[in-house]
């Protein structure tokens, strides 16, 4: 409670779970039944004959009644007035006698010593359920209130809140992400220091009602009243603040910031509103900005990736997968000397899905493992008849795979396949993952004569230094640097340099994306190796390659004779 206090003090605003208490409408039911009762109760003793003939202890209901609902205070005065009662109250009725002062001085102390006890009781039971309640609806490294918290507050303020001029309740969803390099770097207790000096950074922004600590390394804020500009403002705001430094155990610490955010423009309901200011993170995370605000896009794309990943290993059993080929010319001669083996998938509809629609979310789970042996083996079952090396793509996640690799090798022994006619492609990015367990996997491959090719090289984290010490053969120069190459001098050069790396390294060198014949001269006049594109074809069916590839070649000998 005390985080919580700090920072919200002096709002006016305070979340639900800090304002329960009764209604005034139920403290008066309350207030009534207790008359009642106290009334009921003395006219028993009455019409029975006096306090002489009926036990007076009926009485001590409506003390503990309001032991209960009042605890001590109110268990007290509920005594008094219930020992009054009986002492203004005859002995006797019919006779009129009425009662001694010690007799009924007596009853009313026994009601007080009753209702106290009763009245201690019951406070401390609703002062220990009260504090398990706020423990349960707060974080206890950092004192913010939790998830719990911030549901039932939610829920609150979109029951109870109307609109004011067009704004409405909001919701930012805020992630540290680079929190776990505080983490390793700095223990537990680091990363929760920082969450609680962002938070109190974050109280300062006006609109902020409510800050809960989502996960370990996330912050929900809960905005009110606000719209969807000022939604934006306060996003901005937000990433401005964690582009200052923040005090960790003493050392200053910057940090990157990634936030979702929703609205209740359609829907009301809390768990909606959450989920959709998750989704807007994750988008905003995948196109590698610092803030998203959901859109209804959003979830159709992803129930959409859910429904087709749990499609893909329905879709290897039932042959839904195929393999096109794109083929690699030598540009000194413009022979065909190899391809690219490209995976395709036929919907139940037979129209081809995209690879780019699953394969990136294909090759962060365990089913790029079956989908890798499925190309490898249409793969090495193709190259037997294609004159040319063929090239498959692999990711990080296979070359920690060590049975996959050997399935690969058994595989080429199996078909009687040269393993020079094979060759894995793999992305900087992939490279960088795990740079010792890729140079592990890459020497493996090598030393059994498969050729390894660094894909879409250019475009990640590589250096140089790095590349001397790999086992490769090839490089793949991205399509970004093909694209300028007929208008741009610097994109010459650029290209230039790239190729001379390449060369410098023994490596074979490809340029992929060529569109235009006036890129392929300057790649040709550059000393490129090979190249690759729709220039001149785009990917084909095994078949369609192989009598692509026979007319090309009839047409090379047709040009020399």
């Amino acid at each position: 409670m005390g985080a919580y206090s700090r920072l919200w003090g002096e709002r006016s605003y305070r979340p639900a779970w800090e304002v329960r208490g009764p209604s005034f409408t139920r403290e008066l039911g309350r207030v009534a039944v207790l008359v009642a009762v106290l009334a009921m109760g003395t006219l028993i003793v009455y019409v029975t004959g006096g306090t002489r003939f009926s036990y007076p202890y009926l009485m001590l209901i409506p003390v503990l009644l309001a032991a209960a609902w009042y605890g001590l205070p109110g268990a007290l005065m509920a005594a008094l007035l219930a020992g009054l009662a009986m002492a203004a109250t005859p002995l006797n009725v019919a006779t009129g006698e009425a009662q001694g002062t010690l007799n009924w001085l007596i009853r009313l102390g026994l009601y007080l010593v009753i209702g106290g006890f009763a009245g201690w009781l019951f406070s401390r039971l609703r002062n220990t359920h009260a504090e398990r309640d706020v423990a349960a609806r707060t974080d206890p490294r950092v004192g913010l209130p939790n998830q719990v918290a911030m549901e039932e507050d939610l829920a609150g303020l979109l029951a109870d809140s109307q609109c004011r001029d067009g704004k409405t309740v909001g919701l930012i969803l805020v992630r540290i992400a680079d929190i776990t390099d505080i983490l390793e770097a700095m223990g537990a207790d680091a990363s929760d220091e920082l969450v609680s000096a962002m938070s109190r950074r974050i109280a300062r922004l006006d609109g902020v009602r409510g800050i809960y600590r989502y996960s370990a390394a996330e912050l929900m804020l809960l905005l009110w009243p606000v719209d969807r500009d000022g939604l934006e403002l306060a996003a901005e705001r937000l990433v401005e603040l964690g582009e200052d430094n923040l005090p960790v155990k003493g050392i200053p610490a910057r940090v990157q910031l990634v936030l979702g955010s929703s609205l209740p423009e359609e829907s009301r309901s809390p768990e909606e509103l959450v989920r959709e200011a998750r989704m807007a993170l994750l988008a905003a995370a995948e196109m590698h900005r610092s803030h998203c605000h959901y859109r209804p896009e959003f979830t159709q794309r992803t129930v959409q990736t859910i429904k087709m990943i749990a499609s893909v290993r329905h879709g290897l059993e039932q042959g839904e997968f195929l393999l096109h080929y794109q083929p690699k010319l030598r540009l000194a001669d413009a022979s065909v000397c190899g391809c690219e083996a490209l995976i395709r998938w036929r919907g139940e509809d037979g129209r081809l899905i995209p690879p780019g629609l699953f394969m990136p979310k294909v090759e962060n789970t365990t089913l790029i493992e079956p989908v890798t042996r499925f190309v490898a083996s249409e793969a090495c079952g193709f190259a037997k008849r294609f004159a040319g090396t063929v090239s498959i793509n692999v990711s990080a996640r296979n070359l920690q795979d060590a049975s996959l690799l050997g399935e690969i090798e058994a595989l080429i022994e199996r078909t009687g396949l040269m393993p020079s006619q094979l060759e894995v492609e793999i992305t900087e990015t992939a490279l960088m993952n795990d740079l010792t367990a890729a140079r592990q996997a890459l020497a493996r491959l090598r030393s059994f004569g498969i050729g390894v090719s660094i894909d879409d090289f250019g475009t990640g984290f590589a250096s140089f230094e790095y590349l001397r010490h790999l086992p490769i053969t090839g490089l793949k120069i991205d399509r970004a640097f093909v694209d300028g190459l007929g208008d741009d001098e610097r994109s010459r050069k650029l290209m230039a340099c790239l190729i001379d790396v390449g060369h410098a390294l023994g490596l074979e060198v490809t340029a992929e994306g060529v569109e235009t014949q006036e890129q392929h001269g300057i790649l040709r006049e550059l000393g490129c190796d090979l190249a690759q594109g729709f220039l001149y074809t785009k990917a084909l069916p095994a078949e369609q390659l192989l009598a692509w590839q026979r007319d090309h070649a009839a047409k090379i000998d047709a040009s020399r004779s």
